[in-house]
């Protein structure tokens, strides 16, 4: 084995050297003014709108269909999961698939979203959950609170504010750790993400109905009229988001990097496939390593 030591290089710095190699390294990690490109914004936003159309769609109509005894609690709870999976995998590259007001501000907070697009995401979040709820309301009529979100039978809205600030901490956690650049781990972030989705419901949807996320429960509010207990869901996941901040400030450090900005904001460049099929081959042969995470191989084998 060879005993040169890759070099940590930031795609700003390649310059004219390097052309091929900063072309690539730029759409595997985003270039900023791609990201504030203010043209390819109806993108991002559609993007948001439809994924979180999507998700609500499932989570409101499990609950719904759960309410009404036609699915299991265990179907209701995990097809949001899977949702999120699939929405990361197909359009997560375009906007980053935040589908989530919490996130949009935990991504901002750490420098990887910029503060000026965020208010257009959380807007967009809402409109996409009232959209998916109008659907169901159409479907099925306002019955079973269209899958809205409150404190299971025998719980006090206390107790579901504690439990969506646990839970809400985590899903951020795991969203921001398998953004940054010393753990990006590509499409395998959709399993991690959808995972955990999946693995909260399944044993706390009975507190609080999982919520995590304001626009996931503001929807059935707004769409059914009954905003009871609505205020446990935008502090709960608020407040939960800003702890994983902090955790990831702890873990971590600042963010802020390429890769972790890639992943917030999303990247929008045309041919963009093609070109990262050769990122791996520059980056396995150590000519190339992407930043943020030089050394990390080392701390993790010991030598």
């Amino acid at each position: 084995m060879s005993d040169a030591t890759p070099q940590k290089m930031d795609p700003a710095q390649l310059g004219p050297a390097f052309p091929r190699t900063h072309h690539v390294l730029w759409l595997e990690f985003g270039n900023r003014e791609d990201f504030d490109d203010p043209r390819k914004e109806w993108r991002r936003l559609f993007s948001e709108l439809l994924g979180t159309f999507a998700l609500v769609l499932v989570a409101a109509g499990g609950g719904l269909l759960h309410a009404k005894g036609q699915i299991s609690l265990a179907a209701a709870v995990v097809a949001p999961g899977l949702m999120v999976t699939a929405i990361i995998l197909f359009m997560g590259a375009v906007s980053g698939a935040h589908l989530n007001p919490a996130v949009s501000l935990a991504f901002a907070l750490r420098g990887d979203f910029p503060w000026k697009r965020a208010p257009g995401y959380i807007v967009i979040q809402l409109v996409g959950a009232t959209l998916a709820c109008l659907f169901l309301r159409l479907v099925f009529g306002n019955i079973g609170h269209l899958g809205a979100t409150l404190p299971g039978p025998g719980y006090k809205n206390w107790q579901a504010l504690l439990m969506e600030i646990a839970l809400t901490t985590l899903l951020v956690s795991v969203i921001l750790g398998t953004a940054s650049a010393a753990q990006n781990v590509g499409a395998i972030a959709a399993l991690g993400v959808g995972g955990y989705i999946a693995l909260a419901g399944l044993w706390a949807a009975p507190v609080s109905g999982v919520s995590m996320n304001p626009a996931r429960s503001f929807g059935p509010a707004l769409v059914s009229g009954d905003f009871t207990s609505y205020w446990v869901y935008i502090a709960g996941p608020i407040a939960g988001a800003l702890i994983a901040v902090g955790f990831a400030l702890v873990l971590r450090g600042r963010g802020g990097d390429v890769i972790s900005r890639a992943a917030g904001s999303g990247v929008l460049d045309e041919g963009a496939l093609a070109a990262k099929a050769e990122l791996p081959e520059e980056t396995g042969q150590g000519r190339v390593v992407p930043p943020g995470v030089a050394g990390t191989d080392a701390q993790g084998s010991g030598q």
